[in-house]
């Protein structure tokens, strides 16, 4: 599995708009149905990358938490199907009902939404705050597959406590996320 981390750019960015099919729910969600009244957490993630799977029970706890607190959450996945089937729109449906994922989890076959998100691994986390300016680019918590640190979404929890206080978000100190990198179809390297 190859180690990829978050791209480190620039924070407060304007959340890039997006239109995608909900494998879950049917329809499709743009990022204004999926805001919430403190801060948004777009998550890029996939079914099969051992990082994602390390880490999906923690994330789906901290939607649990959260949600209720006025923040919205998403996950999309990008990867490129044609040659990683286990990421194939009917599969994440599974992963997400299997996982009690309490959000959208979107499939993102043009790839275009990954790019506009500057996405580069999985899973891939941009927080944003209540006028969608990204505040956070980075890691959940310090747990890795293999590094016997429990997964408890503390990293984000922290900036989702900041914006639901209304205080500030530090921007110095953000650790990049890491985990394999997104799957791009190979005509659009």
């Amino acid at each position: 599995m190859a180690r990829t981390l978050t791209n480190i750019i620039p924070l407060g960015y304007k959340a890039p708009a997006f239109q995608l099919p909900d494998t879950v729910g049917g329809g499709e969600k743009a990022f204004q149905d999926i805001k919430g009244k403190h801060a948004t957490v777009v998550m890029f993630i996939c079914n099969h990358c051992p990082f994602v799977v390390h880490i999906q029970k923690s994330m789906a706890k901290l939607a649990a938490d959260y949600k209720k607190q006025g923040v919205g959450f998403v996950a999309i996945s990008s990867n490129d199907v044609g040659n990683y089937p286990q990421d194939a729109p009917h599969l994440m449906k599974e992963f997400a009902l299997s996982n009690n994922f309490q959000f959208p989890y979107l499939y993102d076959e043009s790839q275009e939404v990954a790019k506009a998100y500057d996405a580069a691994c999985t899973p891939d986390f941009s927080v944003f705050d209540a006028n969608e300016s990204c505040v956070y680019r980075g890691e959940l918590d310090g747990s890795r597959p293999g590094n016997e640190i429990e997964s408890d979404g503390s990293s984000i929890r922290k900036v989702l406590d900041l914006l639901i206080e209304g205080k500030e978000v530090p921007s110095e100190n953000q650790k990049p996320s890491i985990g394999c990198n997104i799957k791009w179809k190979q005509d659009e390297v």
